[in-house]
């Protein structure tokens, strides 16, 4: 009984020290006090909802996948963050969409924020381009979520219409924004731009590391609006030089915020733990290239829509070809500076103030590189 006493107490001692380990080891340089970066990076005023809920859309089938024989519904694990206050609505509604081998748990930092500061933000993982799909995650199937995208943007909307629900009178129509990592950056791309994918109840767009190497300059002249890209200069997974350094040159009006130094993987919550590696893209390309298993030799461009659409079926972009990883900067840091953009980026665009959509225009494209040393900003040419 001792000998199992002891051993329960060092295996206690010992994963106590690692969660306090998790909390307080290798801390990110905090902003500098007193700059409008750290006043930013504060969260905001209002308490936060957290909400776990499946949504169902039995007007589309799941493709089978693999093993897997595919279903005759969509069904769509989410996690709605939202302002407890009723006072201040109708809020914004943005929906977050997750990355390759991924889930709607890699944004649980950056929504509560967002929500804190007075929007609505519902995050779902995706049939079968999360970590756990069924027959294995499959990139393909991102042709299939802008349209997952446009379903709970109906179902919100519907819930605030509808008294007695949580969400009665709470969303605004008129203020809805896209944003994603990686392949959910590529899904609110789709979302916000594609002919014939496209929402036009979105009004605003915002990519994290999402690829682009598909798209000509025709692409985005379809349905222009507001749209930035957020990205880290030694991406090995969405490598930068392909994706988001066109942006401003492609995109009317485009925007791209790069981060020297920002991995992939480093967006994404999970990296926190990842935060003793060199580079956090060394887990990120080995979970991406187990899940693809060759699916990038598979030809699909064609499902994203034909050449005259702006689709490039001849592109390539260089996967995890990067060697040796330099080394990269914090998770922590690097989801810091994701915070103040990302949140800058829709004050800009969804504010009710003038006074804040100046402010947040001003930040972005003056102060942010100024206070904050790893952050460059570029606009597109008028």
């Amino acid at each position: 009984m001792k000998t199992l006493l002891k051993f329960l107490l060092i295996v206690s001692l010992l994963v106590g020290g690692g969660l306090w380990l998790l909390a307080t080891g290798k801390q990110p340089e905090p902003f500098v006090p007193g700059t409008e970066s750290a006043a930013r990076l504060q969260p905001g005023p209002l308490p936060v909802v957290k909400v776990e809920r499946d949504y169902v859309d039995t007007s589309r089938r799941t493709d089978a996948n693999g093993d897997y024989p595919g279903a005759a519904d969509r069904r769509l694990e989410t996690t709605l963050w939202y302002p407890e206050n009723r006072e201040s609505a109708p809020y914004p509604l943005l929906v977050y969409s997750h990355g390759f081998s991924s889930s709607r748990q890699e944004a649980e930092s950056l929504a509560a924020y967002l929500a804190s500061h007075g929007y609505i933000v519902i995050a779902p993982t995706y049939p079968l381009t999360n970590l756990r799909a069924p027959g294995g995650p499959r990139v393909q199937d991102v042709v299939n979520q802008p349209a997952d995208v446009s379903f709970l943007i109906d179902e919100l909307l519907a819930a605030s219409e509808t008294p007695g629900s949580a969400l009665y009178q709470q969303v605004d129509p008129e203020r809805i924004g896209a944003l994603g990592l990686s392949l959910g950056g590529l899904t609110s791309t789709l979302v916000a731009f594609h002919p014939e994918m496209r929402d036009s109840r979105i009004s605003a767009a915002l990519s994290i590391a999402g690829p682009t190497f598909v798209f000509t300059d025709v692409f985005y002249r379809h349905h222009p609006l507001p749209f930035l890209m957020l990205a880290g200069d030694i991406d090995a997974i969405v490598p930068w030089e392909d994706n988001a350094r066109p942006v401003p040159e492609q995109v009317p009006g485009g925007e791209l915020v790069t981060l020297r130094g920002a991995s992939h993987a480093g967006f994404a919550d999970p990296a926190a733990a990842m935060r003793w590696l060199s580079n956090p893209d060394a887990v990120g390309c080995w979970i991406v290239q187990r899940s693809m298993a060759g699916a990038e030799e598979e030809p699909w461009f064609d499902l994203i829509g034909p050449p005259e659409m702006g689709i490039n079926y001849g592109a390539e972009s260089a996967l995890c070809t990067m060697d040796p990883l330099p080394e990269a900067m914090n998770p922590l840091r690097q989801q810091m500076l994701t915070r103040v953009v990302v949140g800058s980026f829709f004050d800009r665009q969804f504010s009710r103030s003038v006074a804040t959509r100046a402010a947040a225009e001003r930040y972005l494209s003056e102060v942010l590189a100024d206070e904050l040393m790893e952050a460059t900003y570029v606009r597109a040419a008028d």
